[in-house]
């Protein structure tokens, strides 16, 4: 069926019910940012594949709203239907709310499915309209009801997390978490954002690809701790673990059940913009909403000593596997043919060559030419590019580790590259370096240092439309809050134990893309009597292409820092590597 089709069908089902516009956002009843193909509703109404964006359709229009990271995708794979895309934090472009807000009238019907439409967003869409008379309809998923192939909810098996990984039992966590409740006077703490529910209670799954959690809910009380889940997916060796830890196990859809019983004049604590809107419906009158950052946010933002640990190994695995991989795409090249998807596939084999590597953090990066322009590409069967000894190739991967999540992306020259591919990959380099080597003041936001990154890119009118980098889980998702670097405002400091990535690029439409990416850890530097300063230790290591560099843009300190950066990513990957490995690496982390 195309899009065009689905669409009639769904107005089909919106005059039937009286709703004028119907919005279908990319999330489940949990606001992941990945969701499993169940919830993926959105890609199957509007044939748009990115991770993220929202569909409103009215009986007239039909538009999709998507940030900068996808709007060269989003052109494409609307380009055949009557989807117009919006661009999101673009002049001209109102957002989905204002765009409500302008188009209805009084006595329209907005239609969503309330287990999946987050409260906030709700809030704010009826503050918009301000004292117009609006209603809204959130029983209904009109595009489940036209799915009929749909998949079916996953069921994959959970498993507990050792201490050695954690660094932290679940018992411990619970208690801090009654520690924050009872500063903010909570009696309840509802938790619906599955990978804090997954770090939280030490578990983890295999219900969302490449995140490795768990589809379930958790409420705290100063006494309990529930989690909702399908009983199917506990087998009686995390059943033990959680009962050992103080976790009473409950059907899934019984959280409505217990929320509702909540005794009134009760507190309860949760993030609205996490937490659905049927089930913030179900909390009685009387009890007050603490609206907050999830308390696991933050206590999971900073990682312990364990787990730091653990991560160095994970990106040693990862660096190993690397190597490995384009040693063997330089040595094949030319002799075999190579393509986006059959280089992904051997990275991937790669990966694997490591016991305790898991899955992929997210879906590989692989491309190549202008296909790199975009910045979530996505390989498949009809844009697949076969390499040629010329131009870039970009892969940005990760993999899950029990060690840990690694993230990582470069950009190598397969041959003979262009002066703008040259200088524009030095820029990046220079971005790059210039973050890395900060030294900052303790309480520093990402916000406030993200303008270094970009610095050099500015100097030459060019600038990237998205973060320079987001937090990362243990074990868990790939992009992990509260801090990150980006324009956006974000006053959240970056402390002792955030693990961040720094990720500057450039993107041109039609000709290339660029990338380099390493992950950090926030460490202490200096003290001096103006206070504490701080700094970043590189976790990620792998060669940064000489080849793309022209070494003559760069200082004196910027060459000190990538020869010292390739001195230690041989020290650290040689060990591992075969006798032409080891000396492909030394060619490519020599001096300049």
């Amino acid at each position: 069926m195309k899009v065009n089709e689905k669409l009639k069908k769904l107005r089909d089902l919106m005059e039937k019910r009286n709703i004028d516009a119907y919005i279908e956002p990319t999330a489940d009843p949990h606001q992941s940012e990945y969701v499993a193909d169940y919830y993926k509703g959105r890609a199957f109404i509007s044939g748009f594949t990115g991770s993220a964006g929202t569909v409103v359709v009215t009986k007239d229009k039909a538009l999709l709203w998507t940030d900068g990271r996808y709007f060269i995708q989003a052109e494409r794979q609307l380009g055949d239907s009557e989807f117009q895309l919006m661009k999101m934090n673009t002049p001209g472009f109102p957002t989905y709310m204002e765009w409500l807000s302008h188009t209805l009238k009084a006595g329209n019907t907005i239609g969503y499915n309330g287990k999946i439409m987050d409260d906030m967003s709700i809030e704010r869409i009826k503050e918009l309209f301000g004292g117009l008379r609006i209603d809204f309809e959130e029983k209904y998923d009109l595009v489940g009801e036209i799915w009929e192939d749909r998949p079916s909810l996953p069921k994959g098996d959970t498993f507990a997390l050792e201490d050695k990984y954690t660094g932290k039992s679940a018992k411990d966590k619970i208690q801090e978490v009654r520690i924050h409740m009872e500063k903010s006077g909570a009696d309840y703490f509802l938790l619906s954002s599955l990978d804090d529910i997954a770090w939280l209670y030490n578990i983890r799954g295999k219900d969302v690809a490449n995140n490795p959690v768990v589809i379930s809910y958790a409420l705290i009380s100063k006494d309990k701790a529930y989690l909702f889940v399908n009983k199917e997916k506990i087998n009686n060796e995390v059943r033990t673990f959680l009962d050992e830890n103080g976790v009473e196990i409950c059907k899934y859809d019984e959280v409505v059940n217990y929320v509702e019983k909540i005794e009134k004049d009760s507190k309860i604590l949760l993030e609205k913009s996490k937490t659905n809107r049927w089930l913030t419906a179900s909390i009685p009158e009387g009890v007050k909403i603490i609206d907050e950052m999830n308390i696991t946010t933050k206590l999971k933002g900073i990682k312990n000593r364990v787990e730091i640990e653990n991560q160095r190994l994970a990106y040693i695995k990862d660096g190993v596997a690397l190597v490995k991989f384009f040693h063997w795409i330089y040595k094949n090249l030319g002799r075999i043919q190579i393509s986006e998807i059959s280089a992904e596939d051997k990275l991937f084999e790669f990966r694997q060559e490591d016991g305790d590597f898991l899955e992929n953090s997210f879906n590989t990066i692989s491309a190549y030419g202008d296909n790199a322009a975009m910045m979530h590409y996505s390989a498949t069967p009809e844009s697949n590019r076969v390499f040629e000894e010329k131009g870039l190739y970009l892969v940005d991967s990760g993999g899950q580790y029990y060690e840990g999540t690694t993230d990582i992306t470069r950009t190598l020259a397969l041959g003979p590259i262009t002066d703008e591919e040259i200088r524009d990959f030095t820029l990046t380099l220079k971005g790059h370096i210039n973050l890395i080597s900060a030294r900052f003041l303790e309480g520093t936001s990402g916000h406030v240092l993200d303008v270094l990154s970009r610095y050099p890119l500015w100097q030459e009118g060019i600038d990237y439309k998205c973060g320079t980098g987001h937090g990362v889980g243990y074990l868990l998702n790939v992009h992990e809050g509260p801090h990150r670097f980006a324009v956006a405002p974000n006053t959240v400091a970056l402390e002792k134990g955030m693990i961040i990535t720094i990720e500057p690029g450039v993107y041109k439409a039609g000709r290339h893309g660029i990338r380099i990416e390493n992950v950090v850890v926030v460490d202490k530097d200096i003290e001096t009597d103006l206070g504490q300063f701080m700094k970043f230790e590189t976790l990620s290591f792998a060669p940064i292409d000489l080849d793309a560099i022209d070494v003559d843009l760069l200082s004196e300190k910027e060459k000190a820092w990538l020869n010292n950066y390739h001195q230690e990513t041989y020290n650290k990957l040689s060990p591992y590597l075969s006798d032409e490995e080891k000396a492909w690496l030394k060619h490519k982390t020599r001096s300049i």
